[in-house]
């Protein structure tokens, strides 16, 4: 077992992890910055959205058979066999849940280079397996991998720690706000596909409309960063100051 980190690296990951909310909270809320920043990081979150899907269609024994990413910021995952009711929220669900392991094992051990390292590495590995019909997925793979293993090589600990951090974060918070859409908007379509909440209800439970079944995913999502913040800062700190 991982042993704890001592105070001060929980003190250290508390400041920096505060850093990188700051950081999010100003890009999300100056639009030059939106527009730029939030493009890149719109077409990873549905880069780990489909790879969700794939991941979760071979748990329950299916397969995935690939993956494209669109450059407006659609993608589509292409599966067969394995649990439906499974595999169509593991996309939203996915990705928050990336984020929110991501931020855990960012700040709750202090492994960061590590942690950039075998990130970027696997985002490599991922991408020249089941994304290479579509080359905007494996150009987000292969460049958001490169940049992570570039990172954890040259960086400073404390500035990887940042960029994980707001990795995590915006991946997290574009999950919530993706399935918050669909609360409205249950028939939206990316091409000719319907979205997962619509497609969950139809296939899955009829009788619950989709913005039921979105509403309860945006919900997940939240409290899967929210115990992930609490797990890995709020209470070792609250244990070593009590």
């Amino acid at each position: 077992m991982t042993p704890e980190l001592p105070q001060t690296h929980q003190r250290r990951s508390l400041w920096l992890s505060l850093l990188a909310f700051v950081l999010v909270f100003v890009i999300w809320n100056v639009p030059a910055l939106r527009d730029t920043i939030l493009y890149p990081v719109n077409l990873f979150v549905t880069y780990v959205h489909e790879a969700g899907h794939g991941i979760a269609a071979i748990l329950s024994g299916g397969r995935f058979l690939g993956f494209e990413v669109q450059a407006g910021g659609g993608g589509v995952a292409m599966t067969q066999g394995g649990a439906r009711w499974l595999i169509l929220p593991a996309g939203y669900i996915g990705a928050a849940l990336f984020g929110a392991v991501l931020f855990y094992l960012v700040n709750r051990f202090h492994r960061t280079r590590a942690i950039a390292l075998g990130l970027g590495i696997f985002l490599i590995a991922f991408s020249l397996v089941f994304a290479l019909g579509s080359w905007v997925a494996v150009l987000v793979g292969v460049t958001f991998g490169v940049a992570l293993i570039a990172a954890g090589q040259f960086l400073p600990g404390s500035i990887t720690l940042v960029l994980l951090n707001l990795l995590a974060i915006l991946t997290s918070l574009n999950a919530v706000l993706d399935i918050i859409t669909l609360v409205g908007n249950s028939d939206v379509r990316l091409g000719t596909l319907h979205n997962d909440a619509a497609a969950f209800s139809r296939e899955i439970a009829p009788l619950i409309p989709a913005p039921v079944w979105a509403f309860l995913w945006a919900a997940i999502a939240v409290a899967l960063l929210v115990f992930s913040i609490w797990l890995s800062i709020i209470r070792p700190l609250r244990r070593r100051l009590g």
